[in-house]
């Protein structure tokens, strides 16, 4: 079953625990943002053309650069210069990318052992950082020298942790026992 429907049947289960009276009480998904730095490699234009074609295929979309919000000496940074880059994604391809994520690219990681509950703050949104982009299938052919690692947002409606793990396991999002 598809994210989308499962979303949809959410409300049904939900309903009893939180009591809801109306569909629109019931948490629903509003975005996924997946963002990557470019940490060290930040001036290294080969990588960062990588880094946003490989992004670029993970999530069907253009990759926005992200500036440095202000200057650091230490870390040679100038305000302004890409630290990394960013990708908000809604509707069709949200659903797309969120099936892709929790059905293949997840069973796909190495020593997985599932999502910490913990990722989910108290907004009710859940964090998920990946190590290896390899494990989408999009990108598995690809040389293994520039592997790099992105973290993955979703943003849902929910008002509590609480409401939000229980949306996240009836979407199927696989956490640790």
């Amino acid at each position: 079953m598809l994210t989308k429907e499962k979303e949809k049947k959410s409300f049904e289960a939900l309903k009893p625990s939180f009591h809801y009276t109306s569909v629109m009480q019931s948490p629903r998904l509003l975005k996924a943002v997946v963002s990557v730095g470019v940490g060290k490699t930040a001036k290294d234009k080969n990588r960062q053309a990588v880094v946003t074609d490989r992004l670029a295929k993970i999530t069907g979309q253009k990759a926005a650069p992200r500036g440095a919000k202000k200057s650091i000496a230490s870390f040679k940074v100038v305000q302004g210069d890409v630290i990394g880059y960013q990708v908000t994604l809604r509707g069709k391809r949200m659903y797309d990318f969120l099936d892709r994520l929790l059905n293949v690219a997840l069973p796909r990681t190495k020593d997985f052992r599932g999502i910490s509950p913990k990722a989910i703050d108290e907004m009710g949104n859940l964090t998920i950082g990946i190590k290896e982009h390899t494990i989408f299938p999009e990108t598995a052919d690809e040389e293994l020298k520039d592997v790099f690692g992105f973290a993955v947002t979703i943003v849902t409606t929910a008002k509590t942790r609480d409401e939000a793990r229980a949306f996240f396991t009836e979407l199927g999002v696989p956490f640790q026992k």
